[in-house]
This record gives C-alpha cells, structure tokens and sequence, in this order.
C-alpha cells in the first residue's frame, strides 16, 4: 500500500472513532495506534497531524494526541472581494499580451490523485525509485556541516556549483553556474531576464505546461514550432524566428516532454546556429538527463558544453531523479546575460537555502548515488517496456510513434473516433488518471493526445492494472 494511501485510511479511521472521547479527552499513544492498526510509526504521526490540521486534533509534545474542543458556532458574514475582479484587471487594458495565471497544466502532475487512482499522470519517481535512505543520511550529514545553517552564497554554494559545471562538461565552470530552487524556478527566471512583457518566445509543439504557464504569467507570448520524432524541425525554427523576431527559444533536446524526442547531433548544431544568426538565445531544459533509461546508449553533450558564445542559457535540476522536495536546481550562462540572471534570482528568492544545498552535495558525493541512478535507469525501461506492451495488446487504437530512451512518459495520439476529454473523464470514473494532451499545446492541436506517466506508479502490477481500467474507459465510450 502507499504511504499516502494508509495515511490518509488511518486518518479517516480515526476521524469516524472520535466520538468515543469527550472533548479534550485523550487518544489512544502513538504505539498502541502502531500495534492496533499495523501501521508505521510515521503513518500514524502523519494521519493524526492531518487531524490537528483539520482542526479535530491537538497534539502536544510529550503528552500525546487529545480530542480538539468543538469551535464556536456561528458562522462569520462574509467579505465582500468583488472590487478585485476591478483591481487585477485594470492592467490587462494597457499591455499588448494580458498576463494570464493558468495552473491547471501543472496541477495535472502535482495533485495526488484520491486513494486508490492509478496515477499514470505523475510526473515524478514513486517513492519505491527515490533514493530515501540516502536521502535522509545526507541530510542529517548535511545537517552537522560547520555553518550549514548559516547564509550561503546568492550564486550558491561553490562546490555545488562546480558539481553541476562538471556535469555540463565542455569549458562551462563554475563561475558560469547559479544555483536555483529547482528547474521550474530557474525557466521562469531565465524567460524573465531574456524576453519583455509582450515578446513573442518561440516553444516546441507539443512541450512541457509549466514552462508554457511560466510564460503566460510573465506576459510572454508562446509561439509554436512543429516537433517530429528527432524533435523540434530545424527548417521550421529559421521561419518561426524571420517571421516573428523572436529572441528566445525553448527547447528540451534530450528526452524531450511529453514526446520522448531526442534532437539527433545534427539538429543540435543546426538549432544553436540558427538561434545565433537569429541574434537569440536557446534556454535549455536539460531536465531529463538522469531519466536515461539502460538501452539508451551514449548520451549526446547538453548543448551548453559547446557554446563559446553564449548562445545557450542551461537549466537543469535534482529534482526529477531524487525526490519532488530536493529543489535544487541550476541556471548557466555565459555573457552580460549571467548578470541579468543572478539579479533576477536575487531579487525573488536571495538565496536556495544552505541545508538544502549541503544536502544536495552530500547525495551526488555519496557511493549510493551512482547506485541509484544504475537503479532508475534499469527500472525506468522495464517499466517503459511493460507499458508499451500492455498498450499494443489492449488498446492498439492508441497510437505510440515513439519509444522513448529516456524519461517518465508515453505520448500517444487518440484516433478521431475517441473525444480526449471524455476518454480522461472516463479513465478517472474508472480509476486511472492520465494527463490530457491539450495542455501540452499553445496552439490548436492537432488531434487529441494523452501522456501516460510510468514513473509514478507502484510497479508492474499497477502499470497493468492502470492499462486495464483504461480499457474499461475507452469500452464506456463506446457504449
């Protein structure tokens, strides 16, 4: 079972079982919760802090878990925020592109979905692949490091950041390397300090939501450029940037989300001269480098390892290969732009805290981290392998152009027949939840998409159990 899942079954137990104590009475202790349910210690303190969250609970230290005293009755009058639809639309009137704030895109992979759901839309490592024991060692190391809670450097600690300049390789150094609270912080601060409110940034189609989002909200306006199966269409970039001016171009050339797609050694040269001779920039979101997976061979160098002119602003983070909360993450830059891009994160977040960064160093530095990724990239292509079978026996109709050699996802197109809101309505009713594809697009697709996630789930089982709920999503359609 899942932590999260006998969690949240505990607290619900608990809650239907309070009327047996008057309030302020005292429950059952930790261990006699532990031995009566069979649960973990930790389930058991993280279903009763669910409970004091709600209100229903308080628990005191050293004294145990007591009955919350009933609140007051009576329900204060409501406030009246109608004068803010006035306030936050008052810009929209003077800004050529009216910022928007759309996080459903994001909060597709960010929300658990309920106890029970397969969770095929995920978008990080099920906590079976996250390397949590080395997790938790180094950062109790981390923890007992002279000045480990003291102010770090705003760029970030030297050593991490010498780290990520190996791990771009070329002639990138350290000096060339902010540290960032994780790869979506460090999009938007380089989309920030590369474009204007109102400029056109050219993005692959499809491509990730939350860089889309990142771009809306800064008054960007995302242009598409067509992708096939090596990735974005060299061709087509030249006559996105002549047409528009643009001056940016989002691209994730390895693994790339959601298609899989990995820009072949000649298109990477062609996309870092065309965005030269364009007089742009290429952000490079190298985010899926450690989701390899064990067939894939030798990787290609990021684009960033060589770029002598400061074409290439990089991002890549730990986030994806360690755990959702390790959001550590880096920017490199070469150039007047490396300024830019260190005011910026300056001036939104000072600094990545040091724990956090220490806690990071210890990991990369540790025997088990060369271990855990040898792990993740053998389970990341069974997995893929499992799913892509289960898929060709029982819903062929759902098209997979590419097998990917990396990454946590299968794109699949939906043939006309199969509407793609109702077919992820449906998968949900029947408990698996997927990813839409229309978030993945700025423009209007071209035909309906889901992104299936094999990263999340629990293991084979689950993979097959999510296709065969799936199936019985696509029969109620048909019905």
């Amino acid at each position: 079972m899942h932590e999260r899942s006998s969690v949240a079954e505990l607290a619900a137990t608990l809650k239907q079982e309070l009327d047996r104590y008057s309030p302020g009475g005292k429950l059952p202790s930790s261990r006699a919760l532990v031995e009566r349910y069979r649960v973990s210690p930790v389930t058991v303190s993280r279903a009763l802090a669910r409970l004091a969250a709600e209100g229903l609970v308080v628990t005191r230290p050293g004294a145990g878990a007591f009955r919350a005293q009933p609140r007051a009755t009576g329900t204060p009058a409501a406030g009246d925020t109608s004068w803010q639809e006035v306030a936050l639309s008052a810009d929209s009137s003077t800004e050529l592109v009216p910022r928007s704030v759309d996080a459903s895109g994001v909060l597709v992979t960010l929300a658990a979905p309920p106890t029970g759901v397969v969770e095929f839309n995920g978008g990080y490592l099920h906590p079976s692949l996250q390397p949590e024991r080395a997790l938790a060692a180094a950062l109790a190391r981390a923890g007992r490091r002279p000045g480990a809670w003291s102010r770090p450097p705003t760029d970030g600690l030297h050593e991490l950041r010498d780290w990520f300049a190996r791990e771009i390789g070329g002639t990138v150094t350290a000096a060339d390397v902010l540290v960032t609270a994780g790869g979506q912080a460090a999009i938007a601060t380089a989309l920030r300090a590369l474009a204007p409110p109102g400029a056109p940034v050219l993005v692959e189609s499809p491509t990730y939501p939350g860089m889309l989002a990142v771009a809306r909200a800064a008054g960007l306006r995302p242009v598409p450029v067509p992708t096939d199966r090596d990735g974005v269409r060299p061709d087509l970039l030249a006559a996105a940037f002549r047409a528009t001016g643009a001056r940016v171009f989002v691209v994730q050339p390895l693994f790339q989300n959601p298609t899989g797609a990995a820009l072949p050694v000649e298109r990477r040269r062609e996309v870092v001269r065309i965005a030269r001779e364009a007089g742009a920039f290429v952000v490079e979101d190298d985010f899926a480098r450690h989701l390899v997976h064990e067939d894939a061979g030798r990787l290609p160098a990021p684009l960033a390892a060589d770029d002598p002119d400061g074409v290439v602003v990089h991002v890549r983070s730990l986030t994806k290969i360690a755990s959702p909360s390790l959001r550590v993450g880096a920017l490199a830059a070469r150039g007047p732009v490396l300024e830019r891009l260190r005011a910026i994160q300056v001036v939104d977040t000072f600094f990545v805290p040091r724990p956090l960064q220490e806690a990071a160093l210890e990991l990369v530095g540790s025997p088990a981290w060369s271990r855990h990724l040898r792990s993740v990239a053998a389970e990341l292509q069974s997995r893929r392998d499992a799913l892509a079978a289960a898929l060709a026996l029982h819903l062929p109709e759902l098209a997979l152009t590419h097998l990917p050699s990396g990454g946590h996802q299968l794109w699949l197109r939906l043939p006309d027949t199969l509407d793609e809101p109702a077919l992820v309505a449906a998968a949900l009713r029947a408990g698996v939840a997927v990813a839409p594809g229309r978030p993945y697009f700025c423009a209007e697709p071209p035909a309906g998409h889901v992104r299936l996630g094999f990263a999340a789930v629990a293991g084979p089982a689950e993979l097959a159990e999510g296709v065969r709920r799936l199936r019985a999503a696509r029969d109620e359609l048909r019905r």
